[in-house]
């Protein structure tokens, strides 16, 4: 026996209703449906025959009514050990991720007060696109502004209630910062938060909707057979045999559509192309993966291909969309606004829905239905008719049922229209995507996505190509336990590893990687080259020997004229602090070396904008934030090396934190992230960092080697 879950279900969904969907849309026996339980939007159903998969694959995102509704089962533990493994971890991020959420919400110390905001009001609700409850609050003092906090637009919350009534827990709404001034915050939520609490409080919160969408992807995956999912799946799994013989476009249209990219680039787009499963493009710093994957995009769409292109974050699905627009191909961006670069509002599904003129009749629908409801809630001195108030009531019912399927019109003309549709990976909704299936799904980034999030777009696929570079930074695991067992693998990597263990099913490797750069100077690129990608790369002519000095109005000084130094501060007494508010570390000295060598590439005619302080530990960009501000150069550019993933400036700056007489260097120890961090500098690279501290692992002592190879090497002693 199996339990369908139904999710969105239009209000008061009969059994009835539900046996004729199962029947009539799922193709289910009668027989085979068994105690159907209905709760509130929901239902559950007991299914005791039949072919759930397939069940599921006709029934998510199927209209009913005026809505399109989320079907999935949970999956069954026991029937594969790499989904039970991956379910496993999902319910130990899960823990990892809750308790850090309630640690916050009790917790005194800075990191978590600046992660939340207290003693707030309601100020007002409204609704938004799809019945989005629009909710703002504020100080109960309206003439104060909101206390300063980290929260921004697009963070996940929890809205609860500061003052519960007697005895009671309090209640607990999600939702998602919608916009936030100095005045107020606006939350987006899927209910009303009815309470009579006085004040209520907003604390950052973990992405418990993202999880639960990789769930119910990982159970449609595990079930899947005898279709397109069941093949993709184990061609992903290492048990089906990949082909590599779809028709690309032919030579004069691929020299147009790749004009411009080098040999390597041109390679990778006819391999991706020419996948009839799944294919990898490996993106080293600075190869252009960017430039390749629009290319992959655009050429997908001349051969009339329908294409899902997604990633983990917003910013990198806004990269490939700008690439998109100006090749002037017809794009859909999904996803809440106030996450999305103000030059892509225009093409958000929200703004292009609302130019349609059905949902320009189903606002005026449903702002008549909401007068209507109002008034037969209002008292009234002379005494309604007998059934005047219900009639209203249920006038205002169908309105709003109309202007839901009115909005349901306007959005499925929208994304019909569309050529690309682009989301974040945990994005991909079937309330909004319906059944929609894509020719191609190409996920960007994909290094750094678990390996559940990208099971999301792939079960709507019919195959896939993946970019982007294992050997930068992972997926962020919350839970230890998760990561030391192997949550960090992404598919990526694993498919990368499956080319390296000569799998006897690979005719032709998953993998093609991208070997000229555009980036970095040849002296910046050698370690990174060497350590991570066989000392493939190639710095191209335009990059090879740059340096600031070349750039107009910076004159030549030993720190402009060269493009690496790394000023060993051993033997100093730059000692690293606990910082107990942040739970970080930090170091002062190395925080002053760090501003003063950026204030000398100013003096030298390098603008301030041009310049970049990275450091692995939040303690240290803390520190750095406020040295900066005092000093006036906020136009330096400061942030975590994880912040800096896919970024670039002409000068970067890498304060390395550890400095301890035990040689003990924590998370510097992956090797990843360092490897984004020394290739982040396009001309010139300056490492602050305690020789005698970090060649305790053998990484830094190479490190060190390339540094004294290249002729940067300094001695702190030589600044005093």
């Amino acid at each position: 026996m199996h339990i369908l879950n139904i999710d969105g279900l239009p209000p008061r969904t009969s059994k009835g209703e539900l046996m004729r969907l199962l029947i009539e849309d799922g193709n289910l026996r009668k027989h085979y449906i068994g105690r159907i339980v209905t709760k509130g939007h929901g239902a559950t159903i007991e299914v005791t025959g039949g072919d759930i998969s397939q069940l599921v694959t006709l029934l998510d995102g199927n209209l009913v009514g005026t809505r399109q509704i989320r079907v999935w089962t949970d999956a069954q533990i026991g029937s594969d050990d790499h989904f039970d493994q991956l379910l496993n971890w999902l319910a130990l991020e899960a823990t990892a991720e809750s308790n850090n959420v309630q640690r916050n919400i009790g917790s005194g110390n800075r990191l978590a007060l600046e992660k939340s905001i207290r003693n707030l009001t309601l100020r007002s609700e409204d609704v938004g696109l799809g019945g989005k409850i629009l909710v703002k609050l504020g100080p109960r003092n309206e003439s104060k502004p909101l206390p300063w906090s980290r929260l921004t637009s697009g963070v996940p919350v929890v809205l609860s209630e500061e003052k519960p009534e007697k005895d009671q827990s309090p209640q607990l709404w999600r939702g998602l910062i919608s916009r936030i001034s100095k005045e107020s915050v606006e939350i987006a939520l899927n209910r009303i938060p009815e309470s009579e609490s006085p004040t209520f409080r907003i604390d950052a919160a973990d992405d418990e909707v993202g999880r639960e969408r990789m769930k119910r992807a990982l159970s449609r995956a595990i079930s899947a057979k005898n279709d397109r999912l069941a093949d993709l799946r184990d061609v992903l799994l290492g048990k089906a045999e990949p082909t590599f013989y779809r028709d690309t476009p032919d030579k004069q249209l691929f020299d147009e559509l790749t004009d411009g990219l080098n040999a390597a680039q041109k390679i990778s787009v006819k391999h991706a192309l020419s996948a009839s499963d799944a294919a990898v493009i490996h993106g080293p710093p600075g190869t252009g993966k960017t430039t390749t994957v629009t290319a992959l995009i655009t050429a997908a769409v001349a051969q009339r291909e329908k294409v899902l292109a997604c990633a983990p974050s917003n910013l990198a699905v806004d990269n490939i969309a700008e690439r998109l627009l100006a090749n002037k191909i017809n794009i859909v961006r999904i996803g809440h606004p106030i996450k999305i670069l103000e030059s892509l509002h225009a093409v958000t599904l929200d703004a292009l829905v609302e130019k349609n003129g059905d949902y320009q009749l189903a606002k005026k629908l449903r702002r008549d239905a909401n007068g209507l409801q109002a008034d037969a809630g209002r008292w009234k001195r002379a005494k309604p008719e007998k059934g005047e108030k219900a009639a209203m009531r249920r006038e205002a019912r169908e309105m709003l049922d109309e202007a839901r399927k009115l909005e349901s019109m306007a959005v499925e003309q929208v994304l019909n229209g569309a050529q690309v549709i682009l989301s974040t990976l945990t994005g991909i909704d079937s309330a909004i995507f319906g059944q929609r299936q894509f020719d191609l799904c190409v996920i960007d980034e994909a290094g750094q996505a678990t390996e559940p999030a990208s099971w999301i777009p792939l079960v709507r696929s019919n195959r896939v190509v993946l970019a982007g570079d294992h050997q930068q930074l992972p997926p962020t695991i919350l839970s230890n336990e998760a990561r030391r067992a192997g949550f960090g693998v992404s598919l990526q990597e694993r498919m990368v590893q499956m080319d390296e263990g000569g799998s006897s099913l690979l005719s032709k490797p998953f993998a093609k990687r991208l070997d000229v750069q555009y980036r970095m100077h040849r002296d910046i690129m050698d370690f990174s080259s060497g350590e991570f990608y066989e000392g493939t790369l190639l710095a191209d002519r335009s990059v090879a020997g740059h340096l600031l000095s070349d750039l107009d109005g910076v004159s030549h000084t030993d720190l402009t004229g060269s493009p690496v130094t790394m000023i060993d501060t051993a033997g100093a007494s730059y000692d690293e602090e606990w910082d107990k508010n942040t739970r970080s570390r930090k170091n002062e000295q190395e925080a002053e070396l760090a501003i003063k060598k950026a204030s000398a590439l100013i003096e030298a005619g390098l603008p301030a904008s041009d310049i970049a302080i990275i450091t692995p530990y939040s303690a240290q960009v803390s520190l750095l934030r406020d040295r900066l501000a005092a000093e006036g150069l906020n136009s330096i550019d400061l942030g975590s090396v994880d912040g800096f993933q896919g970024r670039e400036k002409e000068a970067v700056i890498i304060s390395l934190v550890r400095s301890n007489p035990d040689g003990e260097i924590g998370f510097l120890a992956e090797q990843r992230r360092l490897n984004v961090a020394l290739t982040r500098a396009r001309r010139k690279l300056i490492i602050i960092g305690d020789s005698a501290t970090i060649t305790a692992d053998e990484f830094f002592g190479r490190m060190l080697s390339w540094v004294e190879k290249v002729g940067g090497y300094k001695s702190v002693w030589e600044e005093m």
